[in-house]
This record gives C-alpha cells, structure tokens and sequence, in this order.
C-alpha cells in the first residue's frame, strides 16, 4: 500500500510539473515567439520602397534571399545552364557607374554597367538562362542596399551596347565569352553599390556584392567603349 500511495504521489507532481509554463527544465525564459512579459511586440515593420519610377521593372519589397551569402566581384560561380545543359563558370569582373553610356542617357540618373565572363565547362554547349520580366525566375537582377530588385535592362538600360562584352547564344565546350548586364538606377539604388543576382534554370540564385565605386580590371576599357 507505502508503495502505490508514493507512485502514486510521484505521478501527479509529474503532471502538475508538465502543466506548469515554468516546468520542464525551461527557467522560466520566454519563448522564441513569445516576448518576455508576455507583451505583444512592439517591432515597427520595415517599410516598403516605392518602385522604380518610369516603366514598373522594379520589383518594390525586401529582397527574399537577403540571407544568403554573397561573393566579391571577380570571384567565380558555377551554375547550370538553360534547359538543365551544360554548366557555366560565371565571373563578374567590372563595375562601371555612369550617366550616359553608347548615346543613351539614364532615364533614372545612373548606369551600372557590370561585365562578365562566361565559361562553358561540360562536354555540352551551355548559356544563360533567358532574361524574366523582374529577373526572379530568369537571368539578372540588382539588389539594392535598401531590399529593391532592378530587372535588367530597365528603364533605358537596354539601349546600351558594350562593343566587345556582348556575347550571346550557346557558349562552346572549353570557350568562354565576356557579356555585360546594364541597370538604370535611381540615386538611391545607387547609392552603396548593391547586390548581383544571377537565377539560373533550377531557380537557385548565384549573388555577388558590386562595390558602389568602378570597380574592376576593365574599367577603363569599358568606359571608353561607352564613349564611342
């Protein structure tokens, strides 16, 4: 009977133990979701930029992969190609910021003119995954300092031709080519320099941080180009 009154005993300061928000080892902290007091939080939330003024290529909002780690310019990524072939070795090498680039003027204040060098590393024939409308499912996009994503070719962008960074079609096995990604950017996502975006044919995204200065062994080739 002493020994079934004391399981017994046992048992219930278990459960009353288990029921209580202090019990189980937990010190009595608060929980991830929960502020200490049990108070709402009082957290303001981050607001949201205006889009890009003009043609609505700009996707307003914090960038969804902001986590995500970033290489230096210069530094190489191997990505797959379009339509799951071949596999390319992507390099960012030149950043060049200017107003007016192959007879067209910044609808929005500044060009980032960024160069790149393409490889083909398979036995396969490989290229970039073709542009999307705001960069998310396909090709290229800026990132802002302030969350913004720039769809290349936006506002006037397109217009610019960098003679001699302006490869195109299917890289062959054991070459490479040199293109270049031109965004026209407001002063603010501008400002800081900002974040390359390359989304490849799996939808996995390869990210490099571009300094907020010309930057790069090609700058001064890729200016005067610009200029004629």
């Amino acid at each position: 009977m002493r020994k079934i009154l004391l399981a017994t005993a046992a048992t219930t300061c278990l459960t009353l133990t288990a029921c209580n928000p202090g019990g189980g080892g937990s010190g009595n902290k608060p929980s991830a979701s929960q502020p200490a007091g049990g108070q709402p939080s009082t957290a303001t939330p981050a607001a949201t930029p205006a889009s890009t003024p003009g043609d609505g290529s700009a996707t307003p909002g914090s960038d969804p992969g902001a986590g995500q780690a970033a290489l230096a310019l210069g530094v190489p990524s191997r990505t797959v190609g379009t339509k799951l072939v071949g596999i390319l070795e992507i390099t960012p090498t030149t950043v060049v910021y200017t107003k007016e680039g192959d007879g067209t003027t910044s609808r929005f204040g500044t060009f980032a003119v960024i160069t790149t060098k393409d490889a083909s590393l398979t036995a396969n024939a490989a290229d970039e995954e073709p542009a999307s409308a705001n960069g998310t499912k396909g090709g290229w996009r800026w990132i802002a300092a302030n969350g913004q994503s720039v769809a290349e070719g936006n506002g006037t962008a397109y217009k610019v031709l960098v003679t001699g960074y302006s490869g195109v079609g299917k890289i062959e096995p054991g070459t490479y080519q040199m293109r270049s990604e031109v965004f026209d950017l407001t002063p603010e996502q501008a400002k800081g320099g900002g974040t390359l975006v390359y989304t490849d044919a799996t939808k996995s995204e390869n990210r490099w941080t571009i300094p907020p200065v010309d930057s790069g062994p090609q700058v001064a080739d890729v200016k005067k180009r610009l200029a004629s």
